[in-house]
């Protein structure tokens, strides 16, 4: 199931979305400039490394770039090929403009820090003495998609089914295609090793139920701004 696009109304335009967008897209042509990216060494330098960040591993001289704490945020902007790009970058366009349009630009960006925050978290936590770096906007983007199934869980989406040599377009709740996409998460992540690379599906998970939980505070948030303001004439 391939989200296309919703059919869910902005009335501002998402500066902060395309922005992030942008920069994701600019961070993976620098990388694609690199050496150390053909070798690998560039995303233990700016990948977040679960047993650096814990203090349990020190990396080499020549491969340490920023403090550990750094890569919590430097990883969410890289991405280790062009189709790990485009998919994350799918989802940010479908499903943030409209979180940045509920929050405004300014409580957006620290909503969604806070996502990748927490999908970080979640990744470290997974397994503390991880050597294996990790890199991408999808722990972050899995905030958005925590939001958006609170705020717009009746919104419609349009999606790709793909059935063998066919496939067909439907219009689904984002409810049952965002649900679809959180339990996908729980049933890869128990069918993978955490030996090897791959997808970081716990920082999925964490960034989706972080993204829950920060938006409950931020709907309350933004509604205690927009009151309107009681007189004598009402």
């Amino acid at each position: 199931m391939i989200p296309l696009k919703d059919d869910n109304p902005i009335s501002s335009r998402p500066i902060v979305t395309y922005f992030i967008i942008g920069m994701c897209v600019v961070v993976f042509f620098m990388q694609l400039g690199s050496e150390s990216y053909r070798t690998g060494q560039l995303f233990y330098s700016y990948g977040l490394i679960p047993s650096v960040l814990m203090g349990h591993d020190q990396l080499p001289m020549d491969l340490y770039a920023v403090p550990a704490y750094v890569t919590i945020f430097s990883s969410m902007f890289m991405h280790g090929g062009f189709m790990h790009l485009i998919g994350n970058m799918l989802y940010m366009w479908i499903f943030a403009d409209n979180i940045e349009d509920s929050l405004g630009p300014k409580n957006f960006i620290i909503f969604y820090l806070l996502s990748g925050i927490g999908a970080a978290t979640a990744q470290v936590l997974a397994d503390t003495s991880s050597q294996i770096p990790m890199i991408g906007a999808s722990g972050a983007i899995g905030g958005v998609l925590g939001a958006y199934i609170i705020n717009y869980p009746k919104a419609k989406v349009l999606v790709l089914i793909p059935f063998g040599f066919f496939s067909q377009l439907i219009k689904i709740r984002a409810l049952y295609v965002l649900g679809f996409w959180f339990v996908l998460q729980f049933i890869n992540s128990s069918m993978s090793s955490s030996q090897g690379g791959g997808v970081a599906y716990a920082a999925h998970i964490g960034g989706f139920v972080s993204g829950i939980v920060l938006i409950l505070f931020f709907n309350k948030k933004v509604r205690r701004k927009t009151k309107v303001i009681k007189g004598p004439w009402s």
